[in-house]
């Protein structure tokens, strides 16, 4: 079947150089794209169907955004996610300019029963903001970050990365929580959860989240707050993608000096039991102003690794001296990379860390203590010297984060004080089904130890897990869900299925 796109490229530019640069942008997103010939999809529970090329037309006629097909300029980066092991061809891309485009895309998802994903940064582990056969919503166009200094608010487009949000919020002297990767989406970030560097300070993400404006399976665009569509405001913050795609966020803000203390520091693997008792000792009794992570990672085929603590304090100056002689005391590094750092660049620091150039399957869950045990089974288990590049990593959680009630929000993981990942890389000429076998086996040990995972990063779950892990939220979900999602238009998550 051949599919055609025709861009009126001197219309646009002659349009664009009459504008203001935002709007030169959004008109030059709105290309014209005929439709020449039926296209096969799939719907949400797999059946296949054929989408009429009229109706295909009609929608893109009515979008500001653009609409791509199989073989159009930009369809293959839209539909690419960063876990490169996952390459999916959906049916449809829109690529939204507002919140009108989404309720277009929303509307004829529904109506014609697609399987449907929702894609922001693409940061997805599982690849569930792609989808085979379906339509996938791209917000990629769709950023935009306002603060308000007098209010203390942000005002986040749905599409956003975070590092619009540090940015804008910080030159106002203003921060919240917003992840440890700046290229990561707002949307599926938030949703979950969203910790970072500031969480034991400020709270999740989530916590700071006042309000959102979000399009719901009918299509419709409304706004929800404590006040307004309250149940609805209750199930976004933890439930995921499972009601709908939020078009803004509203976050609280809070005032921060722009320089922090922080960075990596790298020991020998010899040091590994060192670290990690210090760590798991450390961990419940650092002071909110401190985010502590650590790590252990080996590359493959090689003898060579490391162990890593990495920091942010964000407290008094007078405060860091203590923190850090504690830490001095573990022992002597091959490098330490801690100092005084501007904060929005120690959000950038990880940025590539996560190219995902490789194949890579993680498993990962919460722990509420580090007991000996635990360290006992890392360093009895950890397998530095293998074939595999192999990483054991706990994000901090806790202060702030636990001070919230379970079920204040749908987000129960309040008792966590971090969060445990083992996660395993390999070639991407290599086949995938050994790693994952490895990685999962090897998982098997740490697992007692958990207390539910993070719906963010789980890619294998089941309806009966799900349920548990909103540990007592779940009854209050799924009346949510049956309110704004009746049909499980929005699936691709960690799903609550509708019951009416």
């Amino acid at each position: 079947m051949k599919r055609r796109l025709f861009l009126q490229s001197s219309v646009a530019a002659a349009v664009a150089a009459s504008l203001p640069a935002s709007q030169a942008i959004a008109a030059a997103l709105a290309t014209m794209t005929e439709v020449v010939g039926n296209v096969n999809a799939v719907t949400g529970n797999g059946a296949q169907v054929t989408l009429e090329q009229a109706a295909i037309q009609e929608l893109s006629d009515s979008l500001r955004g653009r609409l791509l097909l199989p073989g159009a300029e930009g369809y293959d980066a839209a539909r690419a996610v960063l876990n490169p092991t996952i390459n999916k061809f959906p049916a449809l891309i829109v690529q939204p300019s507002g919140a009108a485009d989404i309720m277009a895309a929303v509307t004829f998802a529904r109506e014609r029963e697609l399987l449907l994903a929702v894609k922001c940064g693409g940061h997805s582990f599982s690849g569930k903001s792609t989808c085979e056969g379906g339509m996938q919503i791209d917000l990629s166009s769709f950023r935009n970050a306002r603060v308000d200094v007098d209010a203390r608010t942000a005002y986040i487009a749905g599409g956003s990365l975070l590092a619009g949000l540090d940015h804008e919020a910080m030159a106002q002297g203003l921060v919240t929580t917003a992840g440890t990767v700046s290229h990561t989406g707002v949307g599926g970030l938030t949703l979950g959860g969203g910790f970072g560097r500031l969480a034991r300070r400020f709270g999740l993400a989530l916590d700071n989240v006042t309000g959102v404006d979000i399009v719901t399976a009918d299509g419709k665009l409304l706004h929800a707050d404590a006040n307004e569509h309250p149940d609805l405001f209750w199930g976004v913050r933890g439930g995921g993608g499972n009601f709908g795609v939020v078009t803004n966020f509203e976050f609280r803000l809070h005032p921060m000096q722009r320089t922090v203390i922080g960075g990596d520091i790298v020991y020998p693997m010899d040091k590994l039991g060192d670290v990690l008792r210090f760590y798991a000792d450390y961990v419940t009794e650092a002071p909110d102003d401190l985010y502590l992570d650590f790590a252990v990672f080996s590359d493959p085929g090689t003898t060579e690794g490391g162990v890593v603590l990495s920091s942010c304090y964000s407290g008094p100056a007078d405060g860091a001296d203590k923190i850090y002689s504690l830490i001095e005391k573990v022992g002597t590094p091959k490098f330490n990379g801690t100092a005084s750092i501007d904060y929005v660049a120690l959000q950038r620091s990880w940025d590539n860390t996560d190219p995902r150039t490789k194949g890579s399957y993680l498993k990962s869950g919460f722990i509420d203590e580090f007991p000996d045990a635990l360290v006992d089974t890392i360093l009895q288990k950890y397998k530095a010297l293998n074939e595999r590049g192999t990483t054991m990593f706990f994000q901090h959680s806790g202060g702030a984060i636990g001070r919230v009630p379970a079920d204040a929000t749908a987000f129960a993981h309040r008792k966590s004080i971090a969060n445990m990942f083992a996660v395993v890389e390999w070639p991407l000429d290599e086949p995938a089904e050994s790693h994952v076998k490895y990685v999962k086996d090897y998982w098997k040990d740490f697992e007692p130890f958990t207390d539910g995972w993070y719906t963010n990063e789980v890619a294998d779950h089941t309806d009966k897990t799900v349920n548990g892990n909103y540990q007592g939220n779940y009854a209050r979900l799924l009346q949510v869900k049956n309110a704004y999602d009746p049909t499980n238009l929005f699936r691709l998550n960690a799903n609550v299925k509708p019951t009416v």
